[in-house]
């Protein structure tokens, strides 16, 4: 598999490859927006195999936009490598190509309100989750100009930070995701996007009667450059934990510690709103990540807003940041494309043979 078959260089050159690949397998395919740009920006999802199947793999990307041309190219090669044809009668896939649409097609890790639609999937009728850390950094961490002399003053407030509360402290801080700054990072916003609302409606449409759900999340940034990272949020010793060890080694499920800090408190993730949506339904699965450029994501994180809120001088600079940023969630580098494809396939293969073997309790 080449890796030109199946990555793209921008939003609708992925959905058409998507869109074609899907058709070429024999899906069944549904598009959905709630933007007012509905013919040019929508997620599609593409149905494979029984309608009535009892299992379901649930396979998504573009929850954090522009990663989603890594995730839309492992979904593209699993179909263009014969992943549809090793489903049995009772086991079925369903795609969901682009569940951010406008972050996906504007360069951006978030929707276009600015939310992390990642930490979108809580509670708005409840108290807001509290990031009291982030409150002391957010004035420093992202300065109006992008210069040597703002990054090191942002990295001074880390620095002093960590050196009162800790590292872990610091990078659950930054990534658990805060709801009280729209211009910051990791926002998880007032309200639910209007993505959130299309996968509740994908879920009833698409996983109702389902007996047993599985999921991949695919994802870049954490983990070693071209290889995968496992978050899986089931609780230790559950078994649904140990479902997701059987399905894909306990080495990439057990003990995984993002950047090498403790996984932060994450807030409002796609796959606990997933789960909400499918009530008593188990829901088996992990995200996944490929990974790019480390600790250093946390500077392109901010590099995202910048563009968004702040972007000043010349076109030519601008235009130099954003293929930073591009860079930095799905690397240019041949190697590193094969390599995330390769991975892909290997492992949706190993989720559709877990999920049909997933024995009753």
């Amino acid at each position: 598999m080449e890796f030109h078959d199946c990555y793209a260089l921008t939003y609708p050159s992925a959905r058409e490859k998507f869109r074609a690949a899907a058709q070429a397998a024999g899906a069944a395919l549904y598009t959905y927006s709630g933007n007012a740009n509905s013919d040019k920006l929508a997620t599609d999802v593409a149905y494979f195999g029984n309608m009535n199947a009892q299992r379901r793999l649930v396979a998504v990307s573009g929850t954090h936009g522009l990663e989603g041309f890594c995730g839309s190219a492992v979904q593209i090669a699993w179909m263009k490598s014969g992943g549809p044809a090793l489903l049995d009668d009772n086991t079925a896939v369903v795609m969901i190509h682009a569940i951010n649409p406008w972050g996906f097609a504007n360069l951006s890790r978030t929707t276009e309100n600015n939310v992390d639609l990642n930490r979108n999937f809580i509670d708005f009728s409840k108290p807001l989750p509290a990031n009291p850390g982030y409150h002391q950094l957010h004035a420093r961490l992202l300065p109006a100009e992008w210069s040597t002399e703002g990054m090191r003053n942002a990295q001074a407030a880390m620095d002093e930070y960590e050196s009162t509360h800790g590292r872990d402290a610091l990078f659950d801080c930054l990534a658990r995701g805060q709801y009280d700054y729209a211009d910051g990072l990791n926002y998880g916003g007032a309200q639910r996007e209007w993505p959130n609302l299309i996968l509740e409606q994908i879920v009833e449409e698409h996983l109702a009667g389902a007996c047993k759900v599985g999921f991949i999340d695919w994802h870049t940034g954490i983990g070693e450059y071209g290889e995968p990272f496992f978050l899986c949020f089931h609780d230790s010793e559950s078994p649904l934990r140990q479902q997701a060890v059987r399905w894909w080694g306990a080495e990439r499920i057990e003990g995984a510690q993002p950047h090498g800090r403790a996984r932060p408190n994450y807030q409002g993730l796609l796959c606990f709103g997933l789960q909400q949506f499918l009530g008593d339904t188990p829901l088996c699965g992990a995200v996944i990540e490929f990974g790019t450029r480390g600790w250093h994501m946390r500077r392109i994180l901010r590099l995202d807003l910048w563009l968004k809120f702040h972007a000043s001088g010349s076109q030519e600079r601008i235009d130099m940041h954003r293929a930073d940023l591009l860079d930095a969630f799905c690397p240019v580098d041949e190697i590193w494309r094969g390599s995330t494809i390769r991975y892909g396939q290997q492992f949706m293969n190993e989720a559709v043979a877990g999920l049909a073997s997933w024995e009753d309790a």
